[in-house]
């Protein structure tokens, strides 16, 4: 097959093309090469020379028409992400460009076999709770108000008692920020569009993804990729709320074997998967066993502060996509030593937080605890 990757350049679509080469497709890569992930605008040496690479843009319809001709299936992966208030921007890249990219197809009558979106667990906003009292539950942010007295529970809607967290399926999506809120746009486009013109479709949600090639310029985002670069360069290690979020990991490895299940599985079609790590960790666990496999004697910082947007708890339930006889079966562990050995070979490891910290403080992502 003839296989286009938006934002292949990237981390997931960059592992994805090397995968899809091996198993004998054409790849073609369609980026614009934006910062901070590539932040001198220069392809990556990691990218191998048998894609054919395009330098364009997903919002723009010359770039994209280019890129889709004579293709047979497409991995739609690229997509504006992080914590910045610059919110048109989240619906001009991931909104626009999915509209785009069916428009095309449509408009065109381009002969495309499938499409593969790149979604997000994100999408859930806090998931599934569990209240004592009212059952299951579907709660809505926490309130700033709620977050500077130190209060990192999450409160039943109705009753406003702390819940428990629960593994979250597909069935209900319930978006709480920016990112979130255009990755499930782009679903509703993707699924929408794909159905009422016979493309079959499929989105990803992933977990948190980890592995070799994650960009450490983008400092917005990524647990694995600040902490390793933070602690490699000496700086302090920050833990935002208390420490006890919850969250899954998963390998890039496990996520390119799905994506490419998926490519060949007409049962996928027109479905939303989670693809993540089948367990929890909180951030204090995680943080402790990167400290420890990095072989490091630091102690990580509670400076008292709250990333105002996060979730507090976030674990994907995986028995959707098991049944099409896909598990993730790299360790945690596995994460944190390919990101490390890959971030060690660099020429040169830049702590680009502290500039990104400063920016969310300035405009109120960062926030301090007032009790």
């Amino acid at each position: 097959m003839r296989i286009l990757i938006t934002g292949g350049a990237g981390f997931i679509g960059s592992h994805t093309a090397d995968a899809l080469l091996k198993k004998g497709h054409h790849v073609r890569v369609l980026d614009s090469l934006e910062p901070p992930v590539h932040r001198d605008r220069v392809k990556p040496s990691y990218l191998t020379p048998d894609v054919d690479f395009i330098l364009g843009d997903v919002r723009n319809s010359s770039d994209m028409e280019k890129a889709l001709e004579g293709m047979d299936a497409v991995y739609h992966f690229a997509a504006h992400q992080g914590y910045l208030t610059d919110f048109s921007t989240f619906a001009q890249v991931n909104d626009m460009g999915t509209a785009l990219l069916y428009e095309i197809i449509v408009n065109k009558r381009l002969h495309v076999q499938k499409v593969v979106l790149a979604s997000s667990q994100s999408v859930y906003g806090e998931g599934e709770y569990m209240c004592a009292e009212h059952g299951v539950q579907y709660p809505p942010p926490r309130l700033r108000e709620q977050l500077r007295l130190g209060d990192w529970g999450v409160k039943c809607p109705v009753c406003h008692k702390d819940m428990e967290p629960l593994l979250t399926d597909e069935s209900h999506a319930n978006p709480h920020n920016q990112y979130a809120a255009s990755k499930y746009a782009q679903e509703l486009y993707a699924l929408a569009l794909g159905r009422r013109y016979a493309i079959p479709t499929v989105a990803m949600r992933y977990s948190i993804t980890q592995g070799s090639r994650q960009s450490f310029s983008n400092a917005y985002s990524g647990i694995l990729r600040i902490f390793t670069v933070r602690l490699l360069t000496g700086h302090p290690v920050n833990l935002y709320e208390d420490g006890n979020q919850l969250r899954d990991y998963v390998h890039v490895a496990d996520v390119v074997n799905a994506n490419l299940l998926v490519l060949e599985s007409e049962a996928a079609n027109y479905e939303m998967y989670n693809i993540g790590g089948s367990r929890a960790y909180s951030v204090n666990e995680f943080t402790k066993l990167l400290i420890k496999i990095m072989g490091k004697n630091v102690k990580p910082q509670k400076p008292g502060e709250f990333r105002f947007g996060d979730v507090r708890n976030i674990v994907s339930d995986i028995n959707k996509i098991r049944k099409l006889g896909w598990e993730p079966q790299k360790p945690i562990e596995q994460n944190m030593k390919d990101y490390i050995a890959w971030i060690q070979s660099q020429p040169q490891i830049i702590d680009y937080y502290a500039d990104a910290e400063k920016n969310m403080r300035q405009q109120g992502v960062i926030q301090p605890i007032t009790r």
